[in-house]
């Protein structure tokens, strides 16, 4: 009975973790009869493979300094680098460097909001090794660059509690519309009417 017990903990974990987002936010859960149905499919196999997913997960975020590529992650989840970027992928919604690149704007925020540390040693001491990378994807998920957040006044923050601050300035990825393409035909107009 106590190895039902641990399995049903288990599964209810892994499907609470398969309905959150990327950011560790709740949405709504699924239904009684989902979380029964979803008992009945999930494997002991898929639930030792979200275990190590998990287990990677966590080395992620404390070890998020060192240098970590998939082929290292996926040795220590034992799984193929591409079994493990597409099973990544489905249960927290974002490719493991997406995620561990996240993880590392979300401390560089934290380090450059102290505003003691350049943005070259901030970049340094999260993991990055290219200050180039490092500012692009700052700018993406934060919307601006690691220097204009590192010379905001951040003084609102200092009297809320770290667990609080980060959960206020976690970085989520900006979406940039990307340019469309005129409709089919159009540019022949454009062009025939230049022409003339």
């Amino acid at each position: 009975m106590p190895d039902t017990l641990h399995a049903s903990i288990v599964v209810m974990r892994a499907v609470r973790e398969l309905s959150e987002n990327n950011h560790g936010v709740a949405r709504r859960g699924p239904s009684a009869r989902q979380r029964r149905a979803t008992l009945a499919y999930v494997t002991p196999e898929k639930l030792a493979d979200l275990a190590r997913l998990r287990r990677v997960r966590d080395l992620m975020d404390r070890e998020y300094a060192r240098a970590l590529d998939v082929p290292t992650l996926a040795r220590a989840a034992l799984m193929s680098p591409a079994h493990f970027s597409r099973q990544f992928r489905a249960a927290y919604g974002e490719t493991p460097y997406a995620y561990l690149m996240t993880r590392r704007v979300e401390r560089a925020k934290a380090l450059l909001r102290g505003g003691e540390m350049s943005v070259t040693d901030v970049c340094l001491a999260v993991g990055c090794t290219s200050l180039g990378s490092f500012s692009a994807r700052f700018t993406q998920l934060v919307g601006e660059t690691p220097t204009s957040y590192r010379a905001r006044d951040h003084s609102a923050l200092a009297s809320v509690p770290g667990c609080i601050a980060r959960e206020l300035t976690r970085p989520e990825p900006t979406r940039f519309p990307r340019p469309m393409a005129p409709p089919p035909g159009r540019n022949e107009e454009a062009l025939g009417a230049a022409a003339r």
